[in-house]
C-alpha cells in the first residue's frame, strides 16, 4: 500500500478534549480540539505513536469519509463513493456500529444495514466479485462506525481494539475502578512535578499512583499492549517496531519517584502492589495499609489526588460525609500541598471544611463528577532553582 496521509481523531470522555490536544501537540502533531475529540492528520507513524503514547484518549480512528445526508438513498451513494478499497482488503471483516443524534436518519439499525451494504457494494465492484456470492470477511477486523450528528456523517476506522485504557497491568481492581485513561488525566491536571511527593490517601487498586510514575518515568502508557490495526496487511510493522523503540530510549527508567498509596483495606493494597509489579513499577511507589484520618507527612510542596467513594449507593452516605470530614481534618493543615480531589458529591466542600480553589466538571464513565482543587503555597524561588 502507498504511503497515505490520513485523517485522524482521538477520542476522549467529554472534559479531556483540552489534556488529549496538549499531547498531541506535545508529541509533535498539530490538532484542533472539538467536542468529546481532537482533530488531526498524518500516516501510519502518526497513528503508532498516538496509540503508544496518548495517556487520556479512549480511542484512534481513520475518518474514511464526512458528508452530509438526509435521505437513506443518499446515505447509501455517499458512502459507496469513499475510496473503500485504500483500507479494507477483500477478506476483511468489518463490522459496522452506528449512533445518531438529532438527525433525520434516526434510526441506527438502518443506517449501520444501508452503510455496510453500500460498502460492500464498492468492495464487489472493485475486486470484481459476483454479487450473489458474499464476501468471505475471514481476514483481520476492521471496525467501521457511522456517526450521525444532525445530518452530518462521519465515516471512521477504529485502530486501537480495546480502548486505550487497556494499558494491560491491571490484574485486578476494586469494586468502583477508575479508568485508567481517566487517572492519569487526574495526574496530569495537577501541579506535579516528578521532584516532588506524590500521594493517593484513598488508592484502592493503585491505578492514580501507577499512573503518576508512568508519567515520572515518561513511560508510554501503551508499551504493554498491541493495537487492532498492527493486523492490517498494510500496517508495516516495521513502523510500529521503531516507534516502540524510540519510546523506550525516551524512558527514564532511573528517576527515583517519591509517589505513595494508602488505603484502609489491605487486600486493595495487595492488588496495588500486583498491578505495580505488573508494569515493572514495584520500586517506584509505595503502598502502605492505612485509614485516610491516620495520615500524616513531614514533607513539603507534595500532590494529593484522590478519587474517594462517592456514595452512590444506598445506605453509603453517612459513611462517605464522614470519609470526606476526616480528609478535611488530615489534609487542610498541610498549607504547601496541594490537593486534587475527584467525588460526584456536590456538598464535599462543606464536609470538608473549606472552599476549593477551583473546580473542573469531569466524567467519570457516564457520572458527572467535579476536581475539586485546593492549591498549597508556592515554593521559594531558591528552592525551585534548587
Amino acid at each position: 500500500m502507498k504511503e497515505q496521509t490520513f485523517n485522524l481523531v482521538a477520542t476522549c470522555a467529554s472534559g479531556l478534549e483540552a489534556l488529549v490536544g496538549k499531547e498531541l501537540r506535545d508529541l509533535g502533531i498539530e490538532c484542533q480540539v472539538e467536542n468529546g475529540r481532537a482533530r488531526f492528520k498524518g500516516d501510519l507513524q502518526t497513528i503508532a505513536t498516538a496509540n503508544l503514547w496518548l495517556r487520556t484518549a479512549d480511542r484512534i480512528k481513520i475518518v474514511v469519509g464526512e458528508f452530509d445526508a438526509y435521505t437513506f438513498d443518499e446515505l447509501f451513494e455517499k458512502v459507496k463513493a469513499l475510496p473503500w478499497e485504500d483500507l479494507l482488503p477483500l477478506d476483511a471483516e468489518f463490522p459496522v456500529s452506528g449512533k445518531s443524534i438529532k438527525s433525520k436518519l434516526y434510526s441506527v439499525p438502518d443506517c449501520q444495514a444501508i452503510t455496510k451494504k453500500a460498502i460492500v457494494d464498492r468492495l464487489r465492484s472493485y475486486y470484481h466479485r459476483p454479487s450473489h456470492v458474499p464476501l468471505a470477511e475471514t481476514g483481520a477486523l476492521f471496525p467501521v462506525e457511522v456517526a450521525l450528528l444532525k445530518d452530518h456523517v462521519m465515516l471512521t476506522l477504529d485502530t486501537t481494539g480495546p480502548s486505550l485504557f487497556k494499558r494491560g497491568y491491571r490484574l485486578e481492581k476494586g469494586g468502583a475502578p477508575l479508568k485508567e485513561n481517566l487517572a492519569a488525566a487526574l495526574v496530569l491536571l495537577t501541579n506535579w512535578r516528578k521532584d516532588r511527593p506524590f500521594v493517593d490517601p484513598v488508592c484502592g487498586s493503585g491505578t492514580i499512583c501507577i499512573e503518576a510514575a508512568l508519567i515520572g518515568h515518561n513511560i508510554a502508557p501503551g508499551f504493554n499492549r498491541e493495537f487492532l490495526c498492527e493486523a492490517w496487511d498494510w500496517a508495516d510493522e516495521e513502523i510500529f517496531e521503531k516507534v516502540r523503540a524510540e519510546a523506550d530510549l525516551a524512558a527514564d527508567y532511573d528517576i527515583e519517584l517519591d509517589i505513595s498509596g494508602y488505603d484502609i483495606n489491605g487486600k486493595m493494597i495487595e492488588i496495588a502492589k500486583a498491578n505495580a509489579a505488573e508494569i515493572g513499577l514495584g520500586d517506584s511507589i509505595t503502598f502502605k495499609q492505612q485509614a485516610v484520618k491516620d495520615f500524616t507527612t513531614t514533607k513539603d510542596y507534595g500532590v494529593i489526588v484522590a478519587n474517594p467513594p462517592y456514595g452512590e449507593r444506598l445506605g453509603e452516605t453517612e459513611t462517605v460525609q464522614k470519609l470526606y470530614q476526616e480528609m478535611g481534618a488530615v489534609l487542610r493543615p498541610l498549607k504547601t500541598w496541594s490537593k486534587y480531589i475527584l467525588t460526584s458529591d456536590l456538598q464535599f466542600e462543606s464536609f470538608y471544611g473549606a472552599k476549593a480553589t477551583k473546580k473542573r466538571k469531569l466524567y467519570n464513565g457516564a457520572l458527572r463528577t467535579d476536581l475539586f482543587q485546593y492549591w498549597g503555597m508556592r515554593p521559594p524561588r531558591q528552592k525551585e532553582e534548587a
